[in-house]
C-alpha cells in the first residue's frame, strides 16, 4: 500500500470511528444515510424531545453538517443576490457566525423546489467548505468565520438552480459540475483552493438538448477492486474517476438527465438513478474499464423509483420514499421488490438510519419511522410545527439536527 492510499485508508477509519459524534457532509460520515449514534429518539414534536430551535434567516436547503460543538449550513436571500454560511453552537443553538460570503448581480432562475443555498458544505477539523455553484466556493476557518480562500472563476449556466454538494477526499474537495453549457468534476486543493484536476465527461452531448445536459447528483468515493473510485452520476451517464488524477476509470451509459440521488455501494455493486422525470434504479459492477454498459449492469427496477430521495442500504436491502409517498424494499443483489407501501406525502429529503430504525421526513415535516426487514413496519410518526422540511437532517451524538424552511432543530429525548 502507497502512502497516498495509507492516508487514505486512515481517513475513512477515522471517520467511521466518529460516525456517532459528526455529520460532516451530505447523508453523513460516508454518505450513506447511516449513523452509528445510540439514544435516539423515536418519537417527537414541537413540545416534546425539542431541546432547542434557533430561526435560520432567509432561505436554503443545504443540509446541516456538524463537527465538535458546531453546526454549519447556508443560507441566501431569495431573490440570490447575497449568499450566506451560518453557524449555530450545537449545545445551545446560539448562532456563532453569520457570514455574508458573496454578492450576485444576477442571479439564475431556479426551479420552484430548489433555492439559492441547496448544496450541503462539507467540514472537517478547523475548516468548512461551502458551495454555491458558479457563484463560489469557499473555505472558511470555523473558529473565526473567516475565508482562507475563495474561487468564484467556475462558471456555468444551470438554469432552475445547483444542487451537487462537495465532499472531502483526503485534500482534495471534489464536486460533480453538469450545466447546460458545460459538463465535469473537478478537485481543489482544500488548502488552497487551486484546481487539482478537471476531467470533462465523455458523453457525446453533440445531439443532446442542452436542458438535458444537466444534473444535481453529489459523487462518492468507494473502494472497490483495489482501488479508491469517484463514482459520479451525470447526464447520460455515470462515470467513475480516480479521485486522485481524474482519469476516467468506466463508464455506463444511459439516457436519462437532472438526476439528483447520491449513488451508494455495496456487496460490489453500484446504485444509482438515470433520471428525474423518469427514474429507474440501476446496479451494476464497478470492476471494468472502458464502457462497460453492455457486461456490467446487473438489474434495473423502473417503477416508483424515488427522483430526490436518495437510497439507504441496510443489510442487503435498499430503502427508498418516492417523492410521491411510496416506500418501498428491494432485494440488493437481485432488484426484486419485497414489498411496497403508499405512505402519503410529498418526500424530497433522503431518509435516515440509526439504531435499526429508517426515518422518512416528508415536506410537511412529518417523520414516519419504520422498521428495517422484510415486513412494512411502522414504528412511530412524528410531526414539528407546520411548514416545509426538504434538507436532509444530519444525526450526531443522541440527538438529531432538522433543518425546515424557518428554523433548525435539536431533536433528543
Amino acid at each position: 500500500m502507497n502512502r497516498a492510499m495509507f492516508i487514505m485508508v486512515l481517513t475513512l477509519s477515522m471517520n467511521i470511528a466518529r460516525a456517532d459524534k459528526e455529520w460532516p457532509e451530505f447523508r453523513g460520515p460516508d454518505g450513506s444515510g447511516h449513523s452509528g449514534a445510540e439514544g435516539l429518539p423515536l418519537q417527537w414534536s414541537e413540545t416534546e424531545n425539542v431541546t432547542w430551535s434557533t430561526p435560520v434567516h432567509d432561505s436554503g436547503w443545504s443540509s446541516p453538517v456538524v463537527w465538535d460543538n458546531q453546526i454549519w449550513m447556508t443560507t441566501a436571500t431569495e431573490s440570490g443576490k447575497q449568499v450566506f454560511a451560518v453557524c449555530v453552537n450545537r449545545r445551545t443553538g446560539k448562532v456563532l457566525h453569520d457570514i455574508k460570503l458573496f454578492d450576485i448581480a444576477k442571479p439564475l432562475k431556479i426551479a420552484s423546489l430548489n433555492s439559492h443555498a441547496s448544496p450541503t458544505p462539507a467540514i472537517e477539523s478547523g475548516r468548512v467548505y461551502v458551495h454555491f455553484g458558479s457563484y463560489g466556493t469557499a473555505c472558511l476557518d470555523t473558529s473565526s468565520g473567516k475565508t482562507i480562500w475563495a474561487r468564484r472563476d467556475l462558471k456555468c449556466l444551470h438554469h432552475m438552480g445547483f444542487g451537487s454538494s462537495p465532499i472531502l477526499f483526503g485534500k482534495l474537495l471534489i464536486f460533480n459540475v453538469d450545466a447546460m453549457d458545460v459538463q465535469y468534476v473537478i478537485a481543489l486543493d482544500s488548502a488552497t483552493g487551486k484546481t487539482a484536476w478537471k476531467t470533462n465527461r465523455s458523453a457525446d452531448y453533440s445531439e443532446v438538448s442542452k436542458w438535458c445536459r444537466k444534473a444535481f447528483c453529489t459523487p462518492k468515493v468507494v473502494r472497490s477492486n483495489n482501488r479508491f473510485q469517484l463514482v459520479s452520476p451525470g447526464s447520460k451517464g455515470f462515470f467513475a474517476y480516480d479521485p486522485d488524477t481524474g482519469k476516467e476509470l468506466w463508464k455506463v451509459r444511459h439516457e436519462g438527465w437532472s438526476m439528483v440521488a447520491r449513488p451508494l455501494f455495496d456487496r460490489g455493486l453500484i446504485f444509482a438513478v438515470t433520471d428525474f422525470d423518469n427514474p429507474e434504479l440501476w446496479a451494476f459492477r464497478p470492476d471494468g474499464s472502458g464502457d462497460v454498459t453492455d457486461t456490467h449492469v446487473a438489474w434495473k427496477v423502473t417503477e416508483d423509483v424515488a427522483s430526490t430521495p436518495s437510497q439507504l442500504l441496510v443489510d442487503g436491502l435498499i430503502y427508498m420514499i418516492s417523492d410521491k409517498g411510496t416506500a418501498s424494499c428491494i432485494d440488493a443483489r437481485t432488484g426484486k421488490v419485497i414489498w411496497k407501501k403508499k405512505i402519503g406525502g410529498t418526500y424530497l429529503a433522503s431518509p435516515v438510519y440509526a439504531e435499526d430504525r429508517i426515518y422518512l421526513f416528508n415536506r410537511k415535516a412529518e417523520t414516519t419511522v419504520i422498521q428495517p426487514g422484510h415486513e412494512f413496519k411502522v414504528l412511530a410518526t412524528n410531526t414539528l410545527a407546520p411548514g416545509i422540511l426538504q434538507a436532509t437532517p444530519a444525526i450526531a451524538g443522541k440527538a438529531f439536527f432538522i433543518r425546515t424552511a424557518t428554523h433548525l432543530y435539536r431533536v433528543e429525548k
